[in-house]
């Protein structure tokens, strides 16, 4: 639907299509390789695909005889042409039967055989490779009445590409930024916003609350930066640097609920990280949990102060970021 995609008779009119491709920024990324893929006859297209089905603790296979780049709008709009099956579990090595139901879409028992083929290898895919999404769509029968999987998706899990050397190799680096990369490097979890208040917390659930609590006082978060469980100090260091890169950042909120954190290791991390980095920012940090009044000394005694309210700590980050508007 971007242009992204098109036909092409002759060698001269590949070479104009691919032009007019790299010609083009999609989703915001240049261009920068173009598949050239045979053009087929198509009779039906199909979809189908896996994902996981967090409330049922499962994989589902979602299949439709009504595939194609709308089968969002079906799914919306004619949810009846989507058939939707929870998988019983996989093991390595057993031999997968695809669930009957499932192969009620294809018409011809031919189809369905093949089909049923494909998606037994799919489900290996999926579970071999700690996949959250494979996806074929479309999933086409051509005029001769073969099934091919014209186009896929598919996405890994982040978590368990350790496992997986070979799959992580393939990542496109320069779709990250720098401070992702560095994030990554460092074993934080971050992602880039478009704010000027920078956010370290520890905990996902805590750094959502985090920017949800500072865009409802009026201001707007520069990051989502979750430092985790561990009270490493170095780590603290490392979320100060990829913080401070961003210069369009007005203040640093510390966000700390210590459980398995101890907020005296957080403290010290702050302690270091100012005198290694020079930070010139203002601080405003929030410290409750385990060892909270040793932390708070600590940073008492290193001319810092620390708030045990996280609204009062948020508030305080958002009024120092307005007046410095």
């Amino acid at each position: 639907k971007a242009g992204g995609v098109k036909s092409a008779a002759s060698p001269a009119a590949v070479a104009q299509a691919a032009r007019d491709i790299f010609a083009l920024h999609i989703s915001g990324y240049p261009v920068e390789r173009v598949l050239v893929a045979e053009a087929l006859q198509i009779k039906q297209e199909y979809y189908f695909g896996l994902t996981i089905d967090r409330n049922a603790r499962g994989v589902r296979c979602i299949l439709s005889a009504a595939g194609g780049i709308d089968i969002e709008l079906t799914a919306q709009e004619a949810p009846q042409k989507i058939v939707s099956v929870l998988l019983p579990p996989y093991f390595p090595g057993q031999k997968y039967e695809v669930p009957s139901e499932l192969l009620r879409v294809f018409e011809a028992q031919e189809s369905a055989a093949a089909a049923a083929e494909a998606l037994a290898a799919l489900i290996r895919l999926f579970n071999e490779n700690d996949c959250s999404l494979v996806e074929v769509n479309p999933y086409i029968l051509t005029i001769d009445n073969k099934l091919i999987a014209a186009d896929a998706k598919i996405v890994l899990d982040d978590n368990a590409l350790f496992k997986h050397p070979d799959l992580e190799a393939l990542q496109n680096r320069e779709e990250y930024s720098e401070d992702e990369r560095a994030a990554r490097r460092a074993n934080l979890s971050f992602v880039g916003l478009t704010g000027d208040i920078g956010c370290m917390v520890n905990g996902a659930g805590l750094a959502m609350a985090t920017m949800d609590l500072i865009e409802l006082f009026g201001g707007r978060p520069a990051n989502f930066l979750d430092v985790g469980g561990s009270s490493n100090s170095q780590k603290v260091v490392a979320a100060f640097k990829i913080l401070l890169a961003n210069k369009t950042i007005k203040v640093v909120l510390v966000n700390i609920f210590g459980g398995i954190t101890r907020c005296d290791d957080i403290a010290a991390g702050i302690i270091l990280a100012k005198q290694e980095l020079g930070i010139t920012l203002p601080l405003v940090v929030r410290l409750t949990g385990t060892n909270e009044e040793q932390g708070r000394k600590m940073l008492s005694e290193a001319g810092l102060a620390a708030e045990a309210a996280m609204a009062a700590a948020v508030r305080q980050a958002v009024a120092i970021a307005g007046s410095a508007a």
